[in-house]
Parts: structure tokens; C-alpha cells; sequence
């Protein structure tokens, strides 16, 4: 485990504060854990989601297309900022 020292405003304490009442959590320390956790799961990685899996089974049995896309024209047409 890594321990830190961090600076937060009073705004981002409070919102630590909420999280840790809410899923009654020990510390604010499991409540940064579970708030990294949530991030990771929906904005560091949502085309890993059941929905962005679906789009791309939708593609392979579509198959049509004939020519490779760049990274940029696939998220485009799936929908995916990124």
C-alpha cells in the first residue's frame, strides 16, 4: 500500500466525506480507494462496457467494411469519445 499526502479543497473533502458515509466506509482512504475504482470503471476504460462490446460483435458480424479504419473513424462510428 502507498501512502500520500494530498492537498483538497473543501469541496472535494465534503464530497470524500459524503462517500464515505454513504457506503459506511472506515476512512477517507477507502473512500479515495472506491472513488478511483469508479472512475477507472467509467471513464478511464467504458469501452471495456457490456454496451461497447456489443457494438463490436454488431461490427464483425456487419463486416461491412472493406478497408481498415484509424483508430479515430473507429470510436467515431461506435460513439466513443477518446
Amino acid at each position: 500500500m502507498v501512502k500520500a499526502m494530498i492537498d483538497i479543497d473543501e469541496h472535494a473533502n465534503q464530497i470524500l466525506n459524503i462517500v464515505k458515509a454513504k457506503y459506511d466506509l472506515p476512512d477517507k482512504s477507502q473512500a479515495i480507494n472506491l472513488a478511483m475504482r469508479q472512475y477507472e470503471e467509467e471513464i478511464l476504460e467504458p469501452e471495456f462496457s457490456p454496451a461497447y462490446a456489443e457494438k463490436l460483435r454488431k461490427i464483425v458480424k456487419e463486416n461491412k467494411y472493406s478497408k481498415p479504419m484509424t483508430l479515430e473513424e473507429f470510436r467515431k462510428y461506435l460513439g466513443v469519445k477518446g
